[in-house]
């Protein structure tokens, strides 16, 4: 517990001071986000503001996680390690997709293909060492090759099969969390919110490990985790760089995240997942990134379709992702972020509702 809390305070402390430099560095070098010409106008006037914030998440997560680990006496385990390369390496992807924007100052950055080719890579690699090496005393693996709730299921998966579910895990939670980075505040505060979550969700583990030979864990409902203090250690650093951020995201955004923050998000979000053993739960959990990439999903299924039929294509919504559509319908943009913060609490409650329904069951 007192690594938890040591890597909440040291992330929240050089998120916030560490936010501060990069504004003023990114100001000095003329690093400004270009903007969508198709989105709401309200955001015009953002075009110019320093972007590649997530830096400073990446960089105060992992320093302190690492800092606290090494504080209270011990070494960071091979899941810290898997969800560092999932963080760090999905963040790399980003990092390039922000600086070509930048470099060119065109909203295009880099292609999709490209995109998707180096979330597959940290995928793919995630993938093989998470399921095939690392296993502990015990024999149990940073993840497994089965489906998950909040325990294992009963069939075992292919390893072919196993590789293709965590790709595509990664790159859903991913272009989910960057679907979300829309709205000034929208992500980090949300994410502060869904990383709190799998806090509590590993500590919970870690308290009821099976075979830990603690007096209180019952057997019949322990869970088969590798390393979860560890998990929740670095779930802990990345809620609270999130909140550090949000000091200086919140509207007016001095400065915004990019998608080196908002990849790294959705990949770390997706090991936590994944080595938690609890992939179908993290799609509650994490709602609001679901709810904004059916938004778009739904929007290009009814254009296409309806062109198809009629000749003209029909839109759902006036414009995706679905934080977007309520503003241009008159809402605010704080109140937008505001709300949908709200709706991200309810569907975390709902994720850990049910995690403790199941255990009690």
């Amino acid at each position: 517990m007192r690594a938890i809390l040591l890597s909440g305070a040291l992330a929240a402390l050089c998120s916030l001071l560490g936010t501060r430099y990069l504004i003023r560095y990114f100001v000095r070098h003329g690093f400004g986000q270009p903007i969508r010409h198709d989105g709401p106008t309200t955001h015009h006037v953002k075009r110019g503001t320093p972007t590649m914030g997530g830096l400073a998440i990446l960089l105060s997560a992992t320093a302190a996680y690492l800092a606290a680990t090494i504080l209270v006496g011990r070494s960071p385990s091979a899941s810290a390690w898997l969800l560092m390369l999932l963080f760090l390496g999905c963040g790399l992807v980003g990092f390039l997709d922000d600086f070509i924007k930048v470099y060119t100052q065109n909203n295009q950055g880099l292609s999709s293909r490209a995109k998707m080719a180096g979330q597959t890579l940290v995928a793919l690699v995630f993938g093989v060492l998470a399921t095939q090496f690392f296993a502990d005393g015990r024999g149990v693996r940073p993840a497994s090759q089965y489906i998950s709730t909040t325990h294992d299921w009963w069939i075992k998966l292919p390893l072919v099969v196993v590789l293709l579910v965590i790709w595509f895990i990664v790159a859903a939670t991913s272009n989910g969390a960057n679907l979300t980075d829309g709205a000034d505040g929208l992500l980090a505060g949300s994410s502060a919110l869904i990383f709190g979550a799998y806090t509590i969700v590993n500590i919970w583990q870690n308290n009821q490990l099976c075979d830990s030979g603690r007096p209180t864990v019952v057997e019949s409902q322990c869970y088969q985790v590798r390393d979860p203090l560890d998990l929740a250690v670095f779930a802990a650093a990345i809620a609270a760089a999130c909140v550090g951020f949000l000091w200086w995201n919140a509207k007016p955004a001095r400065i915004i995240m990019g998608d080196v923050g908002s990849l790294a998000i959705g990949g770390a979000l997706a090991g936590l997942g994944i080595m938690s053993r609890t992939e179908l739960l993290m799609a509650a959990v994490a709602g609001l990134f679901v709810l904004e990439t059916l938004s778009v999903l739904l929007q290009m299924i009814t254009f296409k379709l309806t062109r198809r039929l009629t000749g003209t294509g029909r839109r759902i919504f006036r414009i995706t992702p679905i934080h977007h559509h309520f503003e241009h319908l008159g809402w605010a943009e704080v109140t937008v972020v505001i709300r949908f913060w709200i709706v991200a609490g309810i569907f975390v409650a709902l994720g850990l509702g049910i995690f403790y329904a199941s255990w009690l069951s």
